[in-house]
């Protein structure tokens, strides 16, 4: 997936002024309260994109039972908790037919392999 262009990261720009803008206006002077918009606000995005722990939690059991337990890349025995789920395609976020369980060592691996992931 392209990053966005210069003027795409541009054209979003007064939106992000807009929002800071507004959460100082809602929490007045108040530095902790615009410390906990700004989390809020950041979380709620984050929700968006992956959905809640909640939903990934079950989807993560779900991948665990299909897979019977095995990494989907190196086939060994794969704990529940310590495994990842991997998106094949991340814009189609985390669903069942998009998504398998993967052991940390294959999820790393694979994340290089796509340049993904930096040491």
């Amino acid at each position: 997936m392209p990053p966005l262009t210069t003027q795409q990261r541009d054209s979003v720009l007064p939106l992000l002024e807009k929002i800071r803008a507004d959460i100082r206006e809602l929490a007045g002077d108040d530095e902790t309260v615009v410390f906990q918009m700004r989390r809020y606000i950041g979380k709620r995005l984050e929700f968006d994109e992956r959905g809640t722990p909640a939903v990934r939690r079950r989807l993560k059991n779900l991948k665990w039972k299909l897979q019977r337990g095995l990494c989907a890349v190196c086939k060994e025995a794969l704990p529940i908790h310590g495994s990842e789920l991997d998106r094949t395609e991340a814009i189609l976020g985390y669903t069942e037919e998009n998504t398998r369980l993967v052991c940390h060592n294959c999820h790393r691996s694979t994340q290089e392999a796509k340049d993904f992931a930096k040491a």
